[in-house]
């Protein structure tokens, strides 16, 4: 055992987290919140969310309901047509799964996936809007490279923990990575999709769909789930605080939704 371990750790730790920091970069977020990005290029995160999206295509019935898929296609359209440049450039690809759980989700390099069971709780194209935009909103966010980065300084960290750790090496890694498994690895955080919400209630009214049907959507998401909440709210803020944030931001984004409608961005997507 090295006695020498417990007076030097600590500076050996400190030393490469500023390290790993450092290659990192620190950005605003479209909230003005403060992100810890940069362990992955866009070409990684890219053919990441290509992998993923390939991968449940693979796994899950695909929906052959053609007026269906036309009327997510329509939404998502409207909704990619206000991104910022450099997400309008990507071509976005959407797949409509035949799925009964209300889910759906979207990936870095334009791909979004929405089960049919969403119409069940999704009663208009407003609605279907609040939730393809909040999905939109988390890849527009970077809260995918948020991720990644930190996981992957943890990750490392670890490394460095169980050499310094000597004998004990082993142990410390392996007990430090069911901790970065559980705790990075979830799909967002809750600020992440409170984030979400506010990016993708922005960008429907932008698109010019109602922004006040987002709290109508997660009104009916709440009353679906009964007493055993959808599995996509597991991450999710608590409804009744989502609700009231969601209805906070409404009379900002009105003067947004008029315009958008004035200026001829008027969705019929059905």
């Amino acid at each position: 055992m090295n006695k020498g371990f417990p007076s030097i750790a600590p500076l050996l730790l400190g030393l490469a987290l500023a390290a790993l920091l450092a290659s990192c970069a620190t950005t605003t977020s479209p909230t003005g919140r403060r992100q810890l990005v940069g362990g992955y290029s866009q070409a990684q995160l890219d053919q990441l969310g290509a992998q993923a999206f390939a991968e449940t295509k693979a796994k899950k019935p695909l929906s052959r309901d053609g007026q269906q898929n036309a009327y997510v296609q329509c939404v998502v359209n409207a909704l990619v047509a206000e991104l910022p440049q450099q997400y309008r450039g990507v071509r976005w690809e959407t797949a409509l799964f035949a799925d009964n759980e209300p889910n759906a989700f979207a990936l870095p390099g334009g791909k979004v996936g929405v089960n049919s069971g969403i119409f069940s709780v999704a009663k208009s194209q407003d609605q279907l809007a609040a939730v393809i935009g909040h999905e939109i909103g988390h890849v527009i966010s970077r809260h995918h490279e948020e991720r990644m980065t930190r996981q992957m300084g943890a990750s490392s960290l670890l490394q460095i923990a169980g050499a310094l750790a000597g004998d004990y090496g082993q142990l410390v890694t392996q007990g430090g990575g069911i901790v970065a498994q559980t705790g990075f690895l979830l799909p967002n955080s809750r600020t992440q999709e409170s984030e979400a919400d506010i990016v993708g209630q922005r960008l429907m009214a932008q698109a010019g769909f109602n922004p006040a049907q987002a709290v109508d959507l997660w009104q009916n998401m709440m009353a679906a789930g009964g007493a055993r909440s959808p599995q996509w709210l597991s991450t999710h803020p608590d409804p009744a605080n989502r609700i009231r944030e969601l209805q906070r931001d409404i009379p900002a984004l009105e003067p947004v939704y008029r315009q958008a409608r004035a200026a001829g961005r008027t969705p019929r997507c059905g």
